[in-house]
């Protein structure tokens, strides 16, 4: 099977969200999406989404997105963004659909290798909001280590994380999630999240400390999802 990935697909069927007001290369981003999609990917394959899967604010809102990334070929694995407020418990959504998993304080096997991620949490904030930054940070160091110990446990060899936010601020900077995965068998880093050129220019892209990282956010892919590997089953 083929992995992609895709993330920040910010669907919109049932609330008012147009995303051309983030600049023209959003323009009929939905219709995009589909019809790359379609041309790149068979049910054998497998999608890979690091957030911001809806704008909805209740999951039933987020239904008629859900529905229609169900209905798209392939398996899909998502993690949580910073907009996904309509994301519930990991066990009753996991209920809703065959083809989609919603991947939360877990790990999912494909063959060898361990899918695990975590949301992330930005690395920078102002001094009013450090103490509570640090907080969220800590949380979300450790979903990912239990999505980490989910896959070593299931003797995976190898682990893929998504994230939603950036591992690290820069090319340079290591930090708390990069470092607590050199401790695992990590060979890929999937996140989105940046949506301008200055970010993307500034983004830790490629080959670090023996891991890949890949910025998979749906406009600098222009709305393509991105394979990043073959996985024999």
């Amino acid at each position: 099977m083929n992995v992609y990935a895709i993330g920040d697909l910010h669907l919109g069927h049932e609330v008012d969200k147009p995303m051309e007001v983030f600049g023209a290369r959003w323009l009929n981003h939905i219709e995009n999406i589909k019809t790359n999609w379609e041309k790149s990917i068979s049910n054998e394959d497998v999608v890979l989404i690091p957030g911001d899967i809806s704008w909805a604010m209740r999951l039933k809102e987020a239904k008629a997105d859900l529905d229609w990334l169900n209905q798209l070929p392939g398996k899909k694995i998502c993690i949580r963004g910073n907009h996904d407020y309509w994301w519930d418990r990991p066990g009753p959504l996991n209920r809703l659909y065959d083809q989609i998993y919603f991947l939360q304080n877990s790990v999912y096997p494909l063959g060898s290798i361990g899918i695990c991620g975590s949301r992330g949490w930005p690395l920078e904030s102002l001094p009013e909001t450090e103490a509570e930054n640090n907080r969220m940070i800590e949380r979300e160091y450790l979903r990912l280590k239990l999505s980490l110990e989910a896959a070593i446990k299931a003797h995976l060899t190898e682990i893929w994380v998504m994230l939603h936010y950036p591992p690290s601020l820069n090319t340079n900077q290591d930090s708390p999630f990069i470092s607590l995965m050199k401790q695992y068998p990590v060979t890929k880093v999937i996140y989105g999240h940046l949506h301008d050129e200055v970010s993307w220019e500034n983004t830790l892209i490629g080959q670090k400390d023996g891991i890949e990282f890949i910025l998979a956010a749906a406009d600098y892919l222009a709305f393509q999802p991105v394979k990043i590997g073959q996985i024999k089953i």
